[in-house]
């Protein structure tokens, strides 16, 4: 399986990131567009994960983007703004803004997609797809740790790609 993410000068494109000028709480929300190859014939679905690692010596934790499940394995792109505009009839998880220590009650900012905004250097990020057995069975707002639980043994292939974006 391969993933292809559209970078301008090897970083993610500023609409998608801090210079974004869609925000909503400070966040970007448009979110990228993500072209899929190679989804094995048998898969069911796709499932999404979208982390900052280079965030664990900003705020002490690996900062979760972006987490969705249940797109359909046939699709060739995940398009632009896919998060908002539900186009693909995905079910998204809570994002690092519903952290307790963040403290976000708004479902619009703590669910689906929140671009980079890295706060003190460039940052690298993280997108991995899966592709799975069957469509997991999750709610709206879901946590990582239920996806990679309803995942497990389920996982066909999965890809991922480092994204950099600027500070």
């Amino acid at each position: 399986m391969k993933i292809i993410v559209p970078l301008e000068n090897g970083f993610l494109p500023e609409k998608y990131s801090k210079h974004s000028e869609t925000k909503i709480g400070g966040n970007p929300t448009i979110s990228f567009p993500i072209d899929i190859e190679g989804v094995p014939d048998n898969a069911v679905s796709l499932a999404l994960v979208f982390v900052d690692f280079d965030s664990v010596p900003v705020c002490g934790f690996v900062w979760i983007h972006w987490t969705a499940a249940n797109i359909p394995a046939n699709i060739k792109q995940i398009p632009e703004n896919a998060s908002r505009s539900a186009a693909l009839g995905m079910v998204q998880g809570a994002n690092s803004c519903a952290s307790l220590f963040v403290g976000e009650k708004d479902a619009s900012v703590t669910r689906g997609y929140i671009g980079p905004t890295p706060p003190d250097k460039d940052h690298k990020y993280k997108l991995t797809v899966y592709a799975l057995d069957c469509e997991p069975e999750l709610n709206e707002g879901f946590f990582l740790n239920e996806l990679l639980d309803k995942m497990e043994g389920h996982i066909l292939d999965k890809t991922a790609v480092t994204i950099p974006a600027h500070c």
